[in-house]
């Protein structure tokens, strides 16, 4: 089975590498990391969603006053990071056991609202197109208003969550929010993928308002961690990590550990289907590359993002 290269289209915007290994069947736009200008509009930030009754507690939800994103506790503990069905991979083994401490997570990705409050403040550039896949008006749109931000490299996530007083979550981080303490394959569960518990499959075709699919929640109320849009995490991409990993609070490899600029995504998008919405699937898209201080990296309409933030 070849791995599952995050689904790209070879049309770019300016010339670029070709992707290291086969592409996929499913074509997305890519653009570099140039963004468009957007004029600053009065935009609120969207309402929350709520965490289901039989999980919330005051000491596990908590609204950020910065953005007004839901962040949910995730209790410290140890879980088994990695594959363990028929369709595992090579980059996504060995199953191993992690421990990470206690961090909140967003409830949900970021959405154009909450990300063109950065923009507003000076402090983030506009995505790099304000379109979506199928949508000429996407951000900067009120009736996108709550539908997850794209076209947004890893820089400009990075530089979100830090003006949010956040942080991108380490790859290890994201996979315990969404599988929580047991070897499912989903964040619900072992369902497959479906019109109820995900957008995937390309039913809907476009990205969705998040939070839509309350039965696709994880174990601890994380919702949208399987379809809609792929999210950058903060770890470099190294195929052979996990055999080399430390096992308390992974950070992912060292920049003198890797060879390229690529910033693992993770979730899957709209488009996929059950192999890439799986929670142990790992991909990856260029990120800023440290010896062209200009270059961002590269972002596409099926690209966002959600942040985290230490258990403190």
């Amino acid at each position: 089975m070849i791995k599952k290269i995050f689904p790209l289209i070879v049309f770019f915007l300016a010339a670029c590498q070709p992707a290291p290994a086969a592409v996929t069947e499913t074509a997305a736009t890519v653009a570099e990391s140039t963004p468009t200008t957007v004029s600053a509009t009065e935009t609120a930030a969207p309402s929350p969603t709520p965490l289901p009754e039989a999980t919330a507690t005051p000491d596990n939800i908590r609204i950020s006053s910065k953005d007004g994103m839901t962040q949910i506790l995730i209790p410290a503990g140890m879980f088994i990071m990695g594959a363990m069905d028929v369709y595992r991979e090579n980059d996504e083994q060995p199953p191993h056991d992690v421990t990470l401490d206690a961090f909140w997570m967003d409830q949900v990705e970021v959405t154009n609202g909450m990300y063109n409050l950065c923009v507003e403040a000076g402090e983030c550039r506009p995505p790099a197109e304000t379109r979506s896949d199928n949508r000429d008006e996407y951000f900067g749109n009120p009736e996108y208003q709550d539908y997850p931000v794209v076209y947004v490299a890893w820089y400009d996530a990075n530089v979100y969550c830090q003006w949010a007083g956040r942080r991108l979550p380490t790859e290890a981080e994201w996979e315990r929010a969404a599988r929580g303490d047991d070897k499912r394959n989903y964040p619900w569960g072992d369902e497959l993928p479906n019109e109820y518990n995900s957008n995937s499959l390309n039913t809907v075709g476009d990205t969705t308002r998040v939070g839509s699919y309350a039965e696709g929640a994880s174990p601890y109320g994380i919702l949208d961690m399987a379809g809609n849009v792929w999210e950058w995490v903060a770890d470099r991409y190294r195929p052979d990590y996990y055999s080399k990993s430390p096992s308390e609070n992974p950070q992912g490899p060292t920049a003198d550990e890797v060879f390229n600029t690529y910033r693992v995504i993770r979730g899957g998008s709209y488009q996929e289907d059950g192999i890439f919405l799986r929670l142990v699937n790992r991909s990856f898209l260029e990120g800023p590359d440290p010896k062209d201080e200009a270059y961002y990296g590269k972002s596409t309409n099926r690209i966002g993002f959600r942040c985290a933030q230490n258990g403190n």
